[in-house]
């Protein structure tokens, strides 16, 4: 159990780490990451926005962060819970009984996705 915690602990230090480092890079330099969908198609990805939606949130502006992806700030909580939920999990050795649940929600979820990236590039 001491091994399984020490490299959940450790992953998820390097993760926030990596995103703080980018966060810095972003602020300092504004070097983000082009989206091709949009660069190729000047359509709105359902991911387009995800970088300045995550940034706006740390900085717990929940508005902007809803312009930027709607969609990842309303899905940003469960994620995180599941999330933990998966790291409890693997560090105690427990079966993961709600994967399959997750596992029956992913055509919903998809469909969501495609949803909302349709409805984003409707003009009105």
């Amino acid at each position: 159990m001491k091994t399984r915690l020490n490299r959940v602990v450790l992953i998820n230090i390097g993760l926030i780490l990596l995103f703080f480092l980018y966060y810095k890079i972003y602020i300092s330099f504004n070097i983000g990451i082009p989206c091709i969908f949009n660069l190729i198609t000047g359509l709105k990805c359902p991911g387009c926005g995800i970088t300045r939606c995550l940034f706006s949130l740390v900085n717990l502006d929940i508005n902007k962060a809803f312009q930027y992806n709607a969609l990842v700030t309303i899905l940003i909580i469960p994620f995180i819970v599941y999330y933990l939920y998966i790291n409890y999990c693997y560090v105690l050795n427990k079966e993961n009984k709600l994967s399959n649940i997750v596992n029956k929600m992913m055509p919903s979820l998809l469909i969501v996705v495609i949803l909302y990236g349709i409805i984003r590039n409707i003009s009105i």
